[in-house]
């Protein structure tokens, strides 16, 4: 995988750009003015991230992921990430038949369903999963492959399902890990 070069990054015009932000060369970024991306942030092959965004510090995105921030906004806290394939939506349009559908349509005809997401610390969200427009994924929540989270969670949850479910709390063992990490000469 090519990342862009620095030079390419500060070109881009971040709202914020951390350091050692790797973006592979083959990832679509839309309105990069609005995105705000902490340190140790990577976004691989074949990513669409696009409208408001932001991470905090050692955030991933895997390869063939969409994020779609929109106006609303999607953020990632430290520690968050995306596996091969997921969806995140912060606006999205209604799909109950009330309003014409897409963005081909004036907005004076359709109606969108507008609202910001937020991925916790170290929030995983498995292969496929689909993250629906005003959901809060609370600190340590992780998503099993292909669920569809229609709700926020609580924390330290594990979800799976479809539309996702609580199924078990999820170890905080990782905080310890985290803190040797902090305190480490790692990147």
């Amino acid at each position: 995988m090519a990342y862009l070069t620095q030079a390419q990054l500060e070109a881009m015009g971040f709202a914020a750009l951390g350091v050692n932000v790797r973006i592979s060369d083959k990832a679509s970024l839309y309105e990069p003015e609005k995105m705000s991306l902490g340190d140790h942030t990577r976004i691989d092959d074949f990513c669409v991230v696009s409208g408001h965004v932001s991470t905090g510090r050692n955030v991933h995105i895997a390869p063939l992921c969409l994020v779609a921030g929109g106006a609303p906004g999607i953020r990632f806290d430290d520690f968050a990430g995306l596996a091969y394939g997921v969806k995140v939506f912060a606006q999205s349009d209604d799909y109950s038949g009330a309003s014409l559908t897409n963005p081909t349509v004036p907005a004076a005809f359709k109606t969108e369903i507008m609202a910001p997401v937020t991925l916790g610390r170290h929030v995983i969200v498995g292969a496929n999963a689909v993250v629906a427009p005003g959901v809060a994924l609370r600190e340590g929540t992780a998503v099993g492959a292909g669920a569809v989270v229609l709700s926020s969670s609580a924390p330290w949850t594990i979800l799976a399902g479809v539309p996702a479910k609580a199924i078990k709390a999820r170890s905080t063992e990782l905080l310890q890990l985290e803190q040797d990490y902090l305190r480490s000469d790692a990147p």
